[in-house]
Order: C-alpha cells, then sequence, then structure tokens
C-alpha cells in the first residue's frame, strides 16, 4: 500500500510538472543566481498562495455584464497558521494602493494574509479578508481587530472594472485554495487582465537559494505585473522591446491621458532569512533595481509598490512576553539584495512568458510575449545559443 501511495503521489507531481506551462528558463533565457525548488515564493517554506481567476463573455462592454478578466491573488506567509511576521514595504511610485501599509510601517509586522486584484476591487476583497477571518476563527481571542493587505493594478483596459465583478467568494476562493509547491503563472488571480512593457502581464514568480556563511536562506517573491512601455522591455540585456516595436502592439482605444509606461507592478517578497523590519525596508527598496533592469521606469501613472516579510523568528510577535530573536548582520546582507533583484527579474519575465494573448472588453486585446521572436533576437545578442 505505501509503495501504492508513494506511485500516486510520484504520478500527480509529475502530473503538475507538464501541466506548467513554459517558463523563461524553458526558452533559454539566462538569470543569475541559482533558484530554489519550485523557483517561486512557495521555495520560502510555509508560504501558501491561492488563486480566484474570472474570465467570462466577449465583444462590446456592457458595464455590469463583461466582458469580465480579472481575479484575486492570496499570499498566506505562514499558511493557515496566524503568527505575524516582521515586515516592511516601498513605493518606488504612488500612483497606487496597499492597504495596511501604516500600521506595518509602525509596529514592524505583517498580521494578515497579503491580496492583490485590480483597482475597483479593493474594498470588497479588503472586507472579505475580514470575514474570513471571522469564518475561519483566524483568531482566537474575542476582541480583535486588524489591517488587512490589499494592493492592487488597473485591468480596466481588458476588464468591465465598472462592473464590480470580483466578490467576496473570489476572495474566500483565492485564500481557500492556498497552498505551497508549483504555482500557475501568467493570466491567473489578480494578474488575470493585466499588460506590462508592451505585451500580455500578469503574475509571476521567481526564488534565489544564497548560502551565508554556514546558512542557507531562501529569498522568493510573487509579482502581479502591469506597468511599463515597450520601448523599454529589457530581456537578459537586450533591448527587446526596440527590437519589437512593431510587432504584435496593443489594440485598444488610449484615453487622452493615457502615456505609454502607465499601469503598476506590486511585488510581494519572502524570505527565510532572520531579517528586522529595518533591513526589510532595505530589500524592498532593491525590489526597484529588479523592476528596473527590465524596464520599469517607476512612470508618473504608475503604482509600484513592494511588500517584503521574514517567516524567521517564529516567536518574535509577542503581546506580553519578552522574546529573543535571531538577526542576520548588516554586513552579511548583500547576498539577499542580489537575490532581490535576480528574482524579481525573472518573475517579472516569467510573468510575460507564461502570459497568453488575452481579447477583452470591446475587443481590446494584449498579445502575449512571442516566444520564437524573442530567442531569435536573443540569438542576434549571442545571448542565448540554443
Amino acid at each position: 500500500m505505501k509503495k501504492l501511495t508513494l506511485f500516486v503521489a510520484l504520478v500527480l507531481l509529475c502530473s503538475a510538472v507538464a501541466a506548467q506551462k513554459k517558463r523563461a528558463r524553458d526558452l533559454g533565457i539566462p538569470f543569475d543566481g541559482t533558484p530554489g525548488k519550485f523557483n517561486a515564493i512557495t521555495d520560502v517554506k510555509g508560504v501558501e498562495v491561492g488563486y480566484s481567476t474570472i474570465i467570462s463573455g466577449q465583444g462590446k462592454n456592457v458595464r455590469g455584464k463583461g466582458p469580465v478578466r480579472t481575479g484575486v491573488t492570496a499570499i498566506l506567509p505562514r499558511g493557515r497558521n496566524n503568527n505575524p511576521v516582521y515586515a516592511n514595504w516601498y513605493s518606488l511610485n504612488g500612483n497606487g494602493e496597499m492597504t495596511g501599509t501604516t500600521w506595518i510601517t509602525e509596529s514592524g509586522f505583517l498580521e494578515t494574509p497579503v491580496m492583490i486584484t485590480n483597482t475597483n476591487s479593493v474594498g470588497v476583497v479588503r472586507d472579505a479578508v475580514l470575514k474570513w477571518f471571522v469564518k475561519t476563527g483566524w483568531y482566537k481571542e474575542d476582541f480583535w481587530y486588524t489591517y488587512p493587505v490589499v494592493a492592487e493594478t488597473y485591468d480596466g483596459f481588458l476588464n468591465d472594472i465598472y462592473g464590480f465583478h470580483v466578490k467576496e467568494n473570489h476572495a474566500f476562493e483565492a485564500l481557500d485554495s492556498a497552498r505551497s509547491g508549483y504555482l500557475k503563472e501568467g493570466n491567473v488571480g489578480g494578474g488575470t487582465g493585466m499588460m506590462c512593457l508592451g505585451f500580455k502581464g500578469g503574475t509571476g514568480t521567481s526564488s534565489r537559494v544564497v548560502k551565508i556563511k554556514d546558512s542557507t536562506y531562501t529569498v522568493g517573491v510573487l509579482v502581479q505585473s502591469n506597468f511599463g512601455s515597450k520601448r523599454n522591455l529589457s530581456i537578459a540585456g537586450v533591448h527587446v522591446g526596440r527590437e519589437l516595436k512593431d510587432t504584435m502592439n496593443y489594440e485598444f482605444k488610449a484615453p487622452p491621458s493615457y502615456q505609454p509606461g502607465d499601469g503598476s507592478i506590486i511585488v510581494v517578497l519572502a524570505t527565510d532569512a532572520p531579517l528586522l523590519p529595518h533591513q526589510l525596508k532595505r530589500l524592498a527598496a532593491r525590489v526597484a533595481l529588479g523592476v528596473g533592469i527590465v524596464g520599469g521606469r517607476g512612470e508618473n501613472g504608475s503604482g509600484d509598490i513592494f511588500i517584503t516579510f521574514s517567516t524567521a523568528n517564529l516567536s518574535a510577535f509577542q503581546r506580553k512576553d519578552f522574546t529573543k530573536v535571531d538577526v542576520l548582520p548588516n554586513d552579511l546582507i548583500n547576498p539577499l539584495f542580489d537575490a532581490t533583484v535576480q528574482s524579481v527579474e525573472e518573475a517579472i519575465i516569467n510573468a510575460m512568458v507564461a502570459a497568453e494573448t488575452m481579447e477583452g472588453i470591446n475587443g481590446n486585446k494584449a498579445y502575449g510575449l512571442p516566444h520564437q521572436l524573442v530567442i531569435d533576437v536573443l540569438k542576434k545578442y549571442n545571448r542565448i545559443s540554443k
């Protein structure tokens, strides 16, 4: 029976791996650093991710009916275990929203899951998280208060965003489906209707494993990519966007206020390295370097907001008792900076590689990154040989 159970488990694992969309490394795109087993934020032990993806309708936009291209993403720092983690956040450009951040700055702790959705659904998702806490008994005390962390990017070029299609049950679905292991990327969860650097964007993830003295630590990120102009798209150091400037451009009627580069990116970074909140702020600031490598410029119309947390120090959060924590010295933190930049860069490209062409409201269309054309451009500049 044990052998049969093991066989079934291996079959399921192989099926899950086979079902994965192509990722950047599958195309031969080179990246620095060593990824974890899943090359995902879930390589940080305890972190779980869930999605709710909402896709329906086509053709002319009828407000309240669709077409709908949106969703919700949930990141649980310690899974179903309510144990706050040290955290901090950083804004490269603040044309966006992430609720609950003032208390994170003040207290140094993230006490809730991190949710990501579209711009107009922050409120309903925030309220749903509170109801989910009640439903699941997240807080054991009779009296409690909390500030859910909900971030957003704008999907209104493909989605009936003023139809308010994200409901309470979608937030529940994202939270209840959260798990570790391999993650879907591209047109899933909150990233469903997003566009990035001239092509279809969405949800992406990556990780890095680093050794500091005798200890091994993991940095993992998840991005919701909806930012940047094609002219700035850079992959493996090559200005791919310039090479493809006349290829598969967005098809939509832009409002007068629209400028290339408008959009947003939310980045959630997890690590098991023992960092204090001020050190996590330093990692959050380095996220911007990874965004910049692929072509982000923190444009005026972009909300580029990043949150970081550490799953180390299980007893860090105390209400009454003193506690002791481990802390990585600042002089040893540089490998984590490298891991942050590398993971963010790859996660964004993973999101674009996985995202498929999507047609949304009024026939608006964002094309998926053309894999073979990208390979050809990188070959032209001797960045890959396959």
